[in-house]
């Protein structure tokens, strides 16, 4: 049978009843009286008790446990590609950096250099030098790990020290950093992984490794859809890629597929990895009922919501090519609907077919009508 915690309130007026029935004569209703203060402390400490009990078991399933007992879970289970086992951990912005030199005789900046960027340090993984006024090109690592230290490239960054013969240096490529793994990011892999138990390199598979990777966010198959023997994946990396609106950049492509080809069987005859095409959708929004800022951008923020958990590229399964994918109307208007302030509005917009397997869709413009 189902059961529920019972409150605070049920279990003092339950207590005060077990005294009166067990006590010929005895009243616990009366403020104050030593009765009334026994039955609710013991009552606090039954709740207390019973609200344990219930997050206890709350952390007996994968569906509902928590941050480490969730690990726990994840542990037993998942495997990812740095060779860690259950939540992916947050990984180092990388990249370069070019050392304004302003002294004639030029200048060199050693190894371990600390520079400074507006929320994290980063340090030089080589010695970089000029001849003279110029710049000096040196790699760095983030001292901090996850996407706090990735930055757009032409950043300004400082010297920790002073560094003689330098006035600063700008960020050439900073990538790479990924934040670790939330707890809803890691049940989704958890419950994929439990749904769907290795099969020796099917679709599947293929999707649960590439979601292993950091920064991987969702994953597709596509078997034979270049051909016989063939396996295409494609993928996501929404949060370390947002600027791009989570789409892949060649060296995240360059990434999964080098892990790819350590773990899958080696009857595959060609493995593919390649980015989503971005397929922006745009429609018209009038007689809205509420039309001010804060509405439309609930509308959009409903809208990229619903993309996010619809969209996604075409598949070709068994050599089969499947149709690509269609967003409905029905489903942009749903979403508008679903935004909060919105009750009543016209739109125009037609169903949108994505033009082949590859491409995904995204939000286009949101049309004032």
């Amino acid at each position: 049978m189902p059961w529920t915690t019972p409150t605070l309130r049920t279990l003092r007026q339950n207590a005060r009843a077990y005294i009166m029935a067990s006590l010929q004569g005895a009243d616990a209703l009366i403020p104050n009286s030593v009765l009334r203060v026994m039955a609710d402390v013991n009552a606090g400490l039954a709740h207390l008790v019973l609200q344990f009990v219930e997050w206890i078991a709350n952390q007996m399933l994968p569906i509902t446990a928590v941050t480490e007992w969730l690990d726990r879970w994840a542990t037993l289970y998942l495997i990812n590609a740095d060779g860690s086992r259950g939540r992916k951990q947050a990984t180092f912005s990388a990249g370069s950096i070019s050392i304004n030199v302003i002294a004639a005789g030029g200048a060199t900046i050693a190894s371990g250099t600390i520079f400074a960027g507006p929320s994290v340090q980063y340090q030089t993984t080589a010695d970089a030098s000029s001849a003279g006024p110029g710049a000096a090109i040196s790699p760095v690592i983030a001292l901090t790990a996850g996407a706090i230290g990735n930055l757009d490239a032409g950043s300004a960054l400082t010297s920790f020290t002073p560094i003689a013969g330098t006035a600063g240096a700008t960020v050439i490529s900073l990538t790479g950093g990924t934040d670790t793994e939330t707890d809803d990011q890691l049940r989704a892999r958890l419950l994929l992984r439990l749904a769907n138990p290795p099969m020796g390199g099917d679709a599947i598979d293929y999707e649960q490794w590439t979601l292993s990777v950091p920064g991987v966010t969702r994953a597709w198959a596509s078997p034979q859809e270049m051909g016989p023997g063939t396996m295409t994946v494609r993928f996501m990396c929404d949060d370390l890629r947002s600027s791009s609106g989570g789409f892949p950049l060649p060296e995240d492509v360059t990434a999964v597929f080098n892990y790819l080809e350590t773990v899958r069987p080696v009857t595959v005859k060609d493995l593919f990895v390649v980015a989503p095409i971005p397929y922006p959708i745009s429609f018209i929004i009038s007689n809205l009922d509420s039309d001010d800022e804060t509405t439309w951008n609930n509308i959009i923020a409903s809208v990229q919501s619903m993309l996010f958990e619809k969209a996604k590229p075409g598949w070709v399964n068994e050599g089969i090519a499947q149709p690509a994918q269609t967003i409905y109307a029905a489903w942009v208007s749903g979403a508008i609907l679903d935004a909060a302030g919105v009750n009543s509005f016209d739109l125009i917009c037609s169903d949108f077919v994505m033009p082949n397997s590859g491409s995904m869709a995204t939000l286009g413009s949101v049309i004032h009508g």
